[in-house]
């Protein structure tokens, strides 16, 4: 008489499985979707090595080697934003640095502002006010079927056009004045104050920065505590306070750490302050509102995919449009909107490669552009590239997932 376990092993389960035959790899289902992905790994290595060799096997003809010590010389160029400290004696590794920290500047901004922009839009396409949906509609559709490097360039020259120059703003009567005698609107940027940080800002900064975290902690408290039991709390006005009071308070019990640097103009130029140039306002807006577009079709489908019951039962229970928004749609909404948001996301961050058609110095300005017609290594600095845009597309798939996951429907 055979044990249990003889039995098993005998039957395949917890061991091999007794008369394997390799014909077994395609006839039977077990083991053919493991075939055809072993094979299908196979070929994938065999033709990248043959692209590979094919490739070294030219530079060789071509007396070219792959070396990466060009990112060691000295760049010889100058990029006209600089967020850290950069001069033209610097190496091709910090420009490229330099250019990368441009693209994921404008990049976030575009996010934000698309998303924001396209929120309102959406929503505001499906107002029973005629006027406005009309007006939603003819901007989504005016925006999404005009390619973005157009609306990169109107932008670019209607500011220029627009804005008068630094000169305007001089003399007992100037032509131009500075907007609330903080901000200059100039054709050659934007000047805006900047903060100048004494003793005692990094505890007020910190202070700031829990304010926030605050802000978001008591409103999600706030939204548990209604879907638990029911009670509303306000919303508005204890998230201001909880915005405003703490830094008022740090910023007069530290003794002003912080103080404003406004823009002054100095000769044939304003100096001081934060300096927006034209280039990065002009990709900025026309990103996001190129992408707003596409998002409000987003939020509007996300919308009418919820059923008209929910609203209709939600005002039964007396709350009001605005609420019914924000409690009740949105937020089951946000299960069909954020998977599609995740690749305008994704577009906004490759679309910022055409800055360099305003002369905006990103990254394919400096390590795709300059750096890469100066040494002429042309394979290293595309693949450093991909792997740029490689790393960064990854890195906002993941983070956008986890959100997506946390609100998603939990099903037992």
């Amino acid at each position: 008489m055979s044990t249990i376990s003889e039995e098993r092993l005998d039957s395949g389960h917890g061991g091999a499985p007794s008369g394997f035959k390799l014909g077994m790899l395609l006839n039977d289902t077990r083991y053919r979707s493991y075939t055809f992905q072993f094979i299908a790994l196979v070929l994938l290595i065999l033709s990248i090595s043959y692209l590979v060799s094919n490739l070294i096997a030219n530079l060789e003809e071509a007396g070219l080697n792959i070396s990466w010590a060009f990112l060691a010389e000295p760049a010889g160029y100058d990029i006209n934003q600089r967020p850290i400290e950069y001069d033209s004696q610097s190496t091709h590794a910090r420009a490229s640095i330099v250019g990368a920290i441009n693209t994921l500047i404008v990049a976030f901004l575009a996010c934000v502002t698309a998303t924001i922009l396209g929120v309102v839009a959406g929503v505001l396409r499906l107002s029973n006010n005629w006027i406005v949906a009309r007006l939603m509609s003819v901007y989504v559709e005016a925006f999404r079927n005009v390619p973005v490097l157009i609306w990169i360039l109107i932008i670019f020259l209607a500011m220029s056009n627009a804005f008068p120059q630094p000169r305007a703003f001089r003399g007992e009567a100037p032509d131009a004045e500075m907007w609330l005698g903080l901000f200059a609107f100039t054709n050659r940027g934007v000047y805006a104050p900047s903060f100048i940080n004494g003793a005692g800002s990094t505890i007020f900064w910190i202070v700031c920065v829990l304010s926030i975290v605050g802000v978001f902690a008591y409103r999600r408290y706030a939204k548990k505590l209604l879907y638990d039991t029911g009670r509303l709390l306000p919303m508005g006005w204890p998230s201001l306070a909880i915005l405003i009071v703490p830094p008022v308070l740090a910023f007069f019990l530290l003794g002003s750490p912080v103080s404003l640097e406004t823009p002054e103009l100095r000769g044939f130029n304003f100096q001081g302050g934060v300096h927006l140039r034209l280039s990065l306002i002009a990709l900025w807006f026309a990103l996001a509102i190129y992408t707003g577009a596409f998002i409000a079709e987003n939020v509007r489908a996300g919308i009418m995919a919820i059923s008209k019951g929910q609203t209709e039962a939600a005002g039964a229970l007396g709350l009001r449009p605005g609420r019914i928004m924000n409690l009740v749609i949105l937020p089951q909404a946000l299960r069909v909107i954020i998977p599609p948001l995740i690749s305008q996301y994704l577009n906004i961050t490759k679309n910022s490669s055409l800055a360099i058609a305003v002369g905006y110095m990103d990254i394919t300005g400096t390590l795709g552009g300059i750096t890469l017609n100066q040494t002429g290594r042309a394979i290293e600095a595309i693949l450093l590239l991909m792997l740029f845009y490689l790393l960064v597309s990854l890195a906002i798939s993941a983070i956008m997932n986890v959100y997506n996951n946390s609100v998603k429907l939990k099903e037992r």
